[in-house]
């Protein structure tokens, strides 16, 4: 087994926060960067090396802050760059680390790059976008220049009437593509949204859609993916394209001078493929995200064409989104929830108030075995779960679901309730608003997020589920991610370094998997089911060093979970 280099964003814990909806510092019912400022020391406490910072630039917000305006301010309700110092300032006294999001695939529509873009064809920005002209049917009917789908539905293209062109967008109409063929436009992305943030301190990036900014030129129709749409998934012609790895090694080129962390939203890619981009000799990025976990049981072209896991499938997920790094150089990364996907719970576990907490324990122990860079969401450490079902789609924001939800209506007007309800109940188990609800604090109303009403809908359950209570239980499942957290580190070399098997593929109720460390490996055993489930040790000298629920049986209770280490 080839020994892993060891590094400090290797065996770092990084604390994802969703800024819209984290902490409101001065009730505007909207969360900020002073309130971030106000809980460095819990998250802290909590173990956490590094915050994640979703999208705080200046931003029109049409797709919470991934269509940016300027990347070298801040949206105005999160605060001020004086405020972002601070927190850089704050993180580093207390010896944490602080990443942002860097959005460099697309602009908003708003950016004064694009402003320029549109306004001629001979503007010197013209070409900083992907301009094409129309295609016109025998008919003289005027369409748009290819057959690809935006992920937020409908064509990717959007008419502009300005100069009688449409630009790409693979996103929201209001998120244009940047044209990375461009030499100058790639120079302005390093010097305004990477070298910018360097210079005032940051310690990396999360890099968002990572595999996208190299598009094949041809721009030639997608194949017919779904024969009844109109617009085809085109993923093959702008994922993992002809010179990514020439714009990411010169990314990395540029912040070769500072000791920092990246990681790629890379999303889906093949073994070969994954090595590219994250292998240490390649000098590209740190780690990768990968979607085998988050996505199982989802179309990964069309998140809300659910068809349904078991334990099995989600076995074969845990183990493909880590495998590429055996017997490599490469590194990956360790995460079930984020601000694209559902609550862990809700999705792996089971939120009904019986086995919320105990599942979330399940989902703690298990993520904390795996190898890789930890990553937890915001509110994860306290089992935060989707909103409730009884939500409308008046109550939901998300422009992919809102428009999702609009592109069913119009191409099925006379759609009968129970199809509507149908989808209704893949919106509320899968859209991405069930991580963004703000989180909670404590019992006050408004879950101690704000002392007014929040920019979005809190969830019903922040009685029963906050920060608050859960310092005071030593039962809690944060003081459970605490603990999880501190013997993480401290089995490092089995956690996370060790090596990943799993010992009982066909069973339907257990998961059951060894850790290798150098000296001493771990025995994992999870009961993912509602029943009592039988389970069996090696035949080797083993302690108990952890489990979710005070127990000596032979049989793991409902979502017991229990690690147990031996000797090489």
């Amino acid at each position: 087994m080839t020994k892993p280099t060891t590094k400090w964003w290797k065996e770092a814990t990084v604390y994802q926060i969703w800024p819209a909806s984290y902490k409101d510092s001065n009730n505007d019912g909207i969360g900020d960067i002073p309130g971030i400022i106000s809980t460095l020391d819990y998250l802290s406490d909590l173990g956490i090396d590094v915050i994640w910072l979703s999208p705080m630039y200046d931003s029109p917000q049409d797709d919470m802050g991934y269509d940016i305006s300027n990347y070298e301010n801040v949206y105005p309700k999160y605060g001020t760059l004086k405020d972002m110092d601070e927190l850089i300032s704050q993180c580093h006294s207390r010896g944490m680390k602080l990443i942002l999001d860097l959005v460099i695939n697309h602009t908003s529509v708003d950016h004064p790059w694009f402003k320029e873009s549109r306004s001629s064809k001979t503007n010197p920005k013209r070409d900083w976008y992907i301009w094409k002209p129309p295609r016109y049917d025998e008919h003289g009917n005027r369409h748009p220049p290819n057959n690809w789908s935006s992920y937020f539905s409908g064509s990717a293209w959007k008419y502009d009437e300005t100069t009688d062109e449409y630009y790409l967008h693979l996103f929201a109409e209001s998120q244009p593509d940047l044209n990375w063929e461009n030499d100058d436009t790639r120079r302005s992305i390093h010097a305004s949204a990477v070298e910018f943030w360097l210079k005032r301190g940051v310690d990396g990036f999360r890099i968002d859609t990572a595999g996208m900014y190299s598009k094949h030129q041809h721009f030639k129709d997608a194949p017919i993916t779904y024969p009844e749409s109109e617009f085809q998934p085109c993923k093959i012609y702008h994922q993992h394209g002809p010179r990514i790895h020439e714009f990411h090694k010169k990314l990395a080129e540029l912040m070769s001078p500072y000791d920092v962390m990246t990681v790629g939203e890379v999303g889906h890619s093949t073994r070969e493929e994954s090595l590219k981009y994250v292998s240490e000799q390649q000098k590209e990025m740190n780690m990768m995200f990968l979607f085998d976990v988050v996505e199982v049981g989802s179309d990964p072209a069309d998140r809300f064409r659910y068809k349904g896991f078991n334990l099995l499938d989600f076995k074969k997920a845990i183990k493909s989104q880590g495998e590429f790094i055996e017997g490599t150089d490469a590194w990956s990364t360790v995460f079930i929830e984020n601000h694209d996907f559902p609550r862990s719970i809700t999705r792996f576990g089971n939120d009904s108030p019986e086995y919320r907490e105990i599942s979330g324990k399940a989902l703690a122990l298990l993520q904390c075995c795996l190898t890789g860079t930890e990553f937890i969401f915001q509110g994860q450490e306290i089992g935060m779960v989707n909103v409730p079902r009884d939500w409308k789609i008046d109550d939901y924001l998300d422009i992919n679901t809102l428009n999702y939800y609009k592109q069913f209506k119009s191409k099925n007007p006379n759609a009968c309730e129970d199809q509507v309800n149908d989808l209704m109940t893949k919106i509320n188990y899968l859209a991405r608003d069930n991580a963004r609800t703000p989180v909670q604090w404590d019992d006050s109303p408004y879950a101690g997020f704000s002392q007014v009403k929040p920019w979005m809908r809190v969830n019903d359950n922040y009685p029963e589920v906050n920060v608050k209570s859960q310092l005071k239980d030593k039962n809690s499942l944060l003081l459970f991610w605490r603990e999880m957290l501190k013997l993480r580190k401290k089995y490092k070399d089995i956690f996370i370094y060790g090596h990943f098997e799993i010992v009982d593929w066909e069973n339907p109720k257990v998961f059951t998997f060894i850790k290798t460390g150098e000296t001493q490996s771990a025995y994992v055993v999870i009961n993912f089911s509602t029943d009592n489930a039988p389970f069996t040790l090696p035949n080797k000298d083993n302690r108990l060093l952890i489990s979710n629920k005070e127990t000596s049986s032979d049989k793991l209770t409902p979502y017991e979970g229990r690690i147990y280490i031996f000797n090489n």
